[in-house]
């Protein structure tokens, strides 16, 4: 064997030059107001659905991990709620959290759609990121499928002009689209160079490190909210009460016993969740279902039944409870 590992080989060599650039590993967090697609930007960047998108903002109230693995870099995405002005107790916690995180992470993409004009929303948000000196920020301008390439120019340059009224620079602006797949890996390996060095945080399989009863929740609730965005926007919460696998299955058969509530402020939003003749909620059911399936890779029998936890978003021991 000596003899053979003594010939030269040249694609060895490169490959070994290439291995001795240090491994990096850190966290970025995607900003920027509801609906400028960070979930679904978390989602292609991961490869699987992680993060829950939805048309309707604010959807995302955990600090959901989506893990990015690669030969050179380990990014963690951690996913923010929206910045957003706050109007109850929930609004004023969540944008607690929002900069906490963002003082926490090494990395932070602001992201802001294509298509639409840069507003105050926008720029209430990036004065925010003005005060944050020391993380590097790229400005992503997302759902570029949308539009052509002269108002994807103007965007660009209204971006990098923001950054200089407010006195600091991007580390990068980059166009992408999720949806298209277009640029998102370039996102990454501009992100990447950012990182601390140091070694892979969390193993090669994981790709979010949420509990999974977290996310089952997150799915459902995702489904749930499908059809009656306008009806019930925020005042849908999911929690999972257990998961057990099904005893007396056999090995190659098993079945995960998944029982969840959903939580609604009034009786009167009982009727729309639910649906004539419990057809909604059956149509919730059988959508989560499969996502749920296949995060887990396990077949599951879903158990939903809807309460009514009166005005919980503005009650401190309802939120506690439902996990806020």
């Amino acid at each position: 064997m000596g003899a053979m590992s003594a010939r030269p080989n040249p694609e060895a060599a490169a490959q070994q030059a290439e291995n001795n650039a240090p491994h990096r590993a850190g966290f970025a967090c995607f900003v920027g107001r509801p609906n400028a697609g960070k979930s679904t930007l978390t989602n292609a960047l991961v490869g699987q659905k992680v993060a829950i998108t939805s048309n309707r903002p604010q959807t995302t109230r955990h600090t959901v991990r989506g893990i990015v693995h690669r030969e050179d870099a380990q990014l963690i995405l951690v996913d923010t709620p929206g910045l957003h002005k706050p109007r109850t107790l929930l609004g004023e916690r969540l944008n607690d959290v929002v900069r906490t995180t963002w003082a926490e992470v090494d990395v932070i993409g602001f992201c802001l759609p294509a298509d639409q004009k840069l507003g105050p929303g926008d720029k209430f948000i990036v004065k925010e990121l003005a005060g944050i000196k020391k993380t590097p920020k790229i400005a992503v301008i997302t759902k570029t499928d949308l539009v052509d390439s002269k108002q994807l120019a103007e965007q660009l340059i209204a971006v990098s002009r923001l950054g200089e009224e407010l006195g600091f620079e991007w580390a990068e602006i980059i166009p992408v689209s999720a949806v298209k797949d277009s640029q998102v890996d370039l996102l990454a390996d501009l992100i990447a160079p950012l990182l601390p060095e140091g070694p892979p945080l969390y193993p090669e399989g994981d790709l979010t490190d949420e509990p999974e009863m977290v996310m089952v929740a997150e799915l459902i609730r995702e489904a749930a909210l499908e059809g009656v965005r306008d009806e019930l926007p925020h005042s849908i919460a999911v929690v999972v009460e257990e998961m057990l696998p099904r005893e007396d299955r056999p090995a190659d058969k098993p079945l995960l016993d998944i029982h969840a509530n959903v939580y609604i402020e009034r009786p009167s939003q009982k009727g729309i969740i639910i649906g004539p003749k419990g057809k909604r909620l059956k149509e919730v059911g059988t959508k989560s279902r499969k996502h749920i399936e296949a995060l887990l890779g396990t077949p599951v029998f879903l158990d939903l039944h809807v309460k009514v936890a009166k005005d919980w978003q503005r009650d401190p021991k309802q939120l506690r409870k439902l996990g806020f």
